[in-house]
């Protein structure tokens, strides 16, 4: 059996489940590398990333670089003579510090690779209208998520998941299966898989505003899903034209309706209770929605104080 030194690497709370697991399960973690403290909220208040809180829970030891390729740095990570490297949603690595470790250096990604490399995989699994996802762990290589593989589970998305109940269910299989592969590393009974490439391969792209923007003249299933795939954060939006009034609205929770019918593409259509919007197949019913500088709400508390003109229309 190998004796680990194993040196961590991750920022927010998807990182922290699989910290936590490799504490509890008694790995010897001789550094925790995390995102520098950001100014955060009106006070500007510097505020540490998940993984430094859990991390000096711990009494870890935790260095913030800002720069990887810093000589400082390289020469700091050398002296905590690491023989293994694990990353959980940080950031591109420089090979320096990539090849460091004896052992390598091992990544957990949210998706089914080689589907899904990039910055949101959760998010677009379900964008995509997957009914399938799942945790990878593979050795870093030059290019982003295209290393060696190492472990892979699959986990189904049910119908009315969400982004944040599926990062929350993958967060929790992928610290065991990142317990998995350092069992594996100790033993020394590693083996790794080519990850295949063809066209077929679908991308996570970094989430903007045009890519979250819904486009009412697509089909009901894909902004149901677009929908899904963006709550709660970073969400959906659209355009509400009320009148004198255009809005940038963000919409958290939609059911689908299926129905024929003649309207525009984008009406609001309004009774007490609820808001929906004609579509080409029928009508997104909106759950939760906000307007700008008011909270998230449901929509039938919204409907309590503010008015639909009889021409609305989500553009």
């Amino acid at each position: 059996m190998r004796d680990l030194r194993i040196i961590f690497m991750g920022t927010p709370d998807f990182a922290v489940a699989t910290l936590q697991t490799l504490v509890e399960n008694n790995y010897n973690i001789v550094g925790v590398i995390t995102a520098p403290d950001k100014p955060a909220g009106r006070g500007r208040k510097l505020n540490e990333s998940a993984v430094k809180q859990y991390a000096k829970s711990q009494d870890l030891n935790i260095l913030q670089p800002t720069n990887l390729k810093a000589t400082a740095f390289t020469e700091e990570l050398a002296a905590l003579k690491a023989n293994l490297h694990i990353v959980v949603a940080f950031r591109m690595l420089p090979k320096v510090v990539w090849q460091m470790p004896e052992y390598g250096t091992f990544n957990l990604h949210a998706s089914l690779l080689p589907n899904y490399r990039g910055a949101a995989p959760i998010n677009w699994a379900i964008i995509n209208g997957e009914t399938k996802t799942g945790v990878s762990t593979f050795f870093i290589d030059e290019k982003i998520d295209t290393g060696e593989m190492i472990l892979q589970e699959e986990i189904l998305i049910e119908e009315n998941e969400n982004a944040g109940s599926l990062h929350d269910k993958l967060m929790h299989l992928g610290s065991q299966l990142v317990l998995k592969t350092v069992s594996l590393i100790a033993e020394g009974n590693v083996e790794t898989t080519p990850q295949p490439e063809n066209a077929e391969i679908k991308t996570a792209y970094k989430l903007n505003k045009d890519n979250c923007k819904i486009d009412f003249n697509d089909s009901l299933d894909n902004i149901y899903n677009k929908v899904r795939g963006l709550s709660p954060y970073p969400a959906a939006w659209c355009v509400l034209q009320n009148g004198e009034e255009t809005l940038d609205i963000k919409i958290y929770a939609a059911e689908k309706e299926i129905e024929t019918h003649t309207l525009d593409i984008g009406k609001v259509i309004t009774t007490k209770k609820e808001i929906k919007v004609s579509v080409k197949e029928g009508y997104l019913i909106i759950k939760e929605i906000k307007l700008p500088g008011k909270r998230k709400m449901e929509a039938k508390a919204l409907l309590n104080g503010y008015n639909f003109d009889a021409n609305a229309k989500m553009l």
